[in-house]
Formats: structure tokens, C-alpha cells, sequence
């Protein structure tokens, strides 16, 4: 028996997603007004936690730049003439808001001119776990590598510009890939202990129920513990709702789905609008779907471990390349690597609670030394806009979606052959 549909009508979708669009205007109104404020003021004091630090050069004179998150949300760059690291220090700051910061800006992040008025004192738990993950590597490429995929901190430079050559950025930046990994763990686990005791003790229970709503709660406390990373908060989202449709019965994997849960985020967090995180993020969920769609008649393991690594590399890379022109022979590993990572995530996370976190130490370094390889190729975005509306297309017909793997295709090769 097949499964009811999230929505019987083509025009009750489009009526729901109107709705969005009026109650997402509504809070960007409300946003612009607050900018308004912000900038109006001569100056403004705050609080904020400096995610990043790296020192630049100007002539003989050497200053930091620091990318801050303050306690209200605002995220910002500004420079400071210190010469003492400040990377994840606590600070009051003043900072002098200006018209020069736009309002997209305000929505993402800006720089505005400040003053530091103190570093202040600030443990917390968070900063104990960077300690000790940091502490189990000897180079600090590691620790920025393992703090980035357990706690969503940002990586070093030199070892991002790396990370961009082997192509896999969506690995090191939390995401939903990470949340599935994480669900199959803590469900998966719970779910060991709850089965003898819901046959014993309470056999109406339903374990979908029950354990899904304690690993959501986990998960939702992981997501606040990290900062809410735009992709990771999309992907949560997309669990939390998945949960909810799977107890209702309804079709869960449609591209209806996506669209609303990506409205309702828009709704609620208008910032994410203009995060280029969250929207690669809902692009790389729609190529999955769109292999889904077409190639649920093979078998789940050949989809997994074949199809979606590989389609999925194709397929993002006009998106990609719309954006970040680096391009090196190295990132044909990123099938492979992504494939590996599935084990490798959840067995650093083993091996670091046992203390034993540098046992791949030789292998990364080894990776993320191989000599650069790169060129630039930036796609124009006339031909970016053709090839996003042939994979809406796609959605319908199926001769669109071959249209569309040609083209991802032929640009692979155009890329590295």
C-alpha cells in the first residue's frame, strides 16, 4: 500500500510555500528594522567569542584579523594591533557600527572598526573538549581538523586551502552527513538496550517513538553545543520533521519535503538566506533525492556506497564551481574519502575518549601534504542558472535528469581530463 503524500495537490503546496514566502517578509521587516537600529548608534558594546584569529601583514606593521560571534548573534570581523593570540578567548569589545555595513551584511557577517576593552576569563565545557582533543596531536593541522568535525570550530588557512584541493569541504564542515552517521550511533545504540526491555517489560511501546525522541533530544543539545552551524541546523531540521512524517505514515523522501522544511527555516532564521553553507547543504540534500528518485529500483547497498558518492561528486560540481574556482586532479578522492569517512568518523570519536586520537596522524598529514595540483575554473552563472532549472525539471521528467547527468559529466571531464 502506498504511502499518502505530504501534499494531495500540487496547488496546496504551492499555497503552504506562499504562505512561507508572506511570514519569511514579514521577518525580514522585522530584521531590517533591528539593522536600522545597529547601525544608527555611534557605538555598541558587547560580548563575543572569537572563532578565528590570523595574523596578516601591512607594510612593517603586523595585526590580527578576528572573526567574532557576540552573545546576540552577530557575526564580525574586525582587527586588533595585540600581538597575543586571541583565538577562542571571551572579550568585551566596543565596536562603531556605520552605514558602510549593508543590510545582507548585517544578515551574515561584516566588519566594522572596534576596541577591545577586556579578555575575559571563560571556561566552559566546549573548551575543555577542544583542549583535549588538541592535546592528543602534535600538529596543530590535526587538532584544527578534529575540533572542526567533532565541534564545528574553524579550520586553520592553510589547512582549509587543502581541504578545498581534495574536494572535501562537506566532510570537515558539519552537516547532515555527519547528523546520519551520529543518529546511527545514538538510535542505533539506545536501541540495543530498549528492544529486551520493551519485550519484557512494555511490548506496546513503539521504539520509533520512544528512543527517536531521546536521540532527537541528544542531537538537538549537540546542535546548540556547536554553534548551529547553518547546514547542521538544516539537517537537524530535516531529522526532526523526517521523525514526525515517519510516525504520521507519510511519504517521507519527495522533494516537497525539502522545499517546506527549507521554508520554514527561512521563516525562523532569515539570516540563512544569505549563508552559502545552507544552501549548498539544501542543493547536496536535492542531487540526493534527485538519485533516489531515479534509481530506487537497484540495490540500497550499490545506492549507498556507489550511486550517491559518485553522483552526488558530479553532480554538486556546476554548483561548486559557481562559487569556488580551485580545482585539482586530487578531488576525484572524494568519492572514496567520503565512503571512508562513514567508519573513520565514528572510530575517531572511539579513539579519542580512549585517549588514543593520533593513531591516523601519518595518514592525514600524509594527505593533506600532497603537493598542490591546482588551476581555476569559475563556471559563468548563466550557465549555473540553465543547469539548476534543468534539475528542477528533472523533478518531473526524466529525460531532464539525463540531460542533467550528461552535463555534470561533461563538465568533469572538461575539469580533469
Amino acid at each position: 500500500m502506498e504511502k499518502p503524500k505530504l501534499f494531495e495537490t500540487q496547488k496546496s503546496f504551492l499555497w503552504t510555500m506562499a504562505l512561507l514566502f508572506t511570514f519569511f517578509i514579514a521577518h525580514l521587516g522585522w530584521e531590517y528594522r533591528k539593522y536600522t537600529e545597529f547601525i544608527s548608534k555611534p557605538f555598541y558594546f558587547t560580548h563575543a567569542t572569537v572563532l578565528n584569529a590570523y595574523e596578516k601583514t601591512k607594510g612593517k606593521h603586523r595585526y590580527q584579523v578576528l572573526k567574532l560571534k557576540s552573545d546576540d548573534g552577530l557575526i564580525f570581523y574586525t582587527t586588533t594591533h595585540r600581538k597575543t593570540s586571541l583565538k577562542d578567548k571571551y572579550v568585551r569589545l566596543q565596536i562603531f557600527p556605520n552605514r558602510q555595513i549593508g543590510f545582507w551584511d548585517y544578515l551574515g557577517s561584516f566588519y566594522v572598526k572596534s576596541r577591545i576593552r577586556e579578555i575575559e576569563e571563560h571556561s566552559s565545557l566546549k573548551d575543555d573538549l577542544l583542549a583535549k582533543v588538541s592535546s592528543q596531536h602534535h600538529a596543530s593541522s590535526l587538532a584544527s581538523f578534529y575540533n572542526a568535525i567533532f565541534f564545528a570550530t574553524p579550520l586553520e588557512k592553510a589547512l582549509r586551502d587543502k581541504i578545498a584541493l581534495l574536494g572535501v569541504s562537506h566532510l570537515v564542515a558539519l552537516s547532515g552527513f555527519h547528523l546520519g552517521i551520529l543518529w546511527a550511533l545514538v538510535y542505533g545504540g539506545m536501541l540495543l538496550f530498549y528492544r529486551p526491555l520493551q519485550q519484557r517489560y512494555f511490548p506496546y511501546r513503539y521504539a520509533l517513538v520512544d528512543v527517536g525522541i531521546v536521540t532527537l533530544c541528544i542531537l538537538g543539545f549537540y546542535l546548540w553545543f556547536v554553534g548551529s552551524p547553518p547546514s547542521l541546523l538544516r539537517s537537524y531540521a530535516m531529522l526532526l520533521v523526517g521523525w514526525a512524517v515517519l510516525l504520521m505514515g507519510i511519504e517521507l523522501l519527495s522533494f516537497y519535503f525539502l522545499f517546506i522544511v527549507a521554508g520554514v527555516l527561512l521563516v525562523l532564521f532569515p539570516s540563512l538566506c544569505v549563508s552559502l553553507g545552507f544552501w549548498l547543504s539544501i542543493a547536496g540534500v536535492f542531487y540526493i533525492f534527485l538519485l533516489l528518485h531515479y534509481t530506487k529500483q537497484y540495490n540500497k547497498w550499490v545506492i549507498t556506497l556507489l550511486f550517491i558518492p559518485l553522483g552526488i561528486f558530479l553532480l554538486m560540481l556546476p554548483v561548486v564551481h559557481a562559487v569556488f574556482a580551485v580545482t585539482s586532479p586530487f578531488q576525484l578522492l572524494s568519492p572514496i574519502l567520503s565512503v571512508l569517512f562513514i567508519l573513520f568518523y565514528p572510530l575517531s570519536m572511539l579513539l579519542h575518549l580512549l585517549h588514543l586520537g593520533g593513531v591516523f596522524d601519518v595518514a592525514l598529514l600524509g594527505l593533506f601534504s600532497l603537493p598542490p595540483a591546482e588551476e581555476e575554473h569559475l563556471l559563468p552563472l548563466w550557465a549555473v542558472a540553465g543547469y539548476l532549472l534543468l534539475s528542477l525539471a528533472a523533478i518531473c521528467y526524466r529525460y531532464a535528469f539525463y540531460i542533467v547527468l550528461t552535463a555534470a559529466s561533461t563538465y568533469a571531464l572538461y575539469l580533469f581530463v
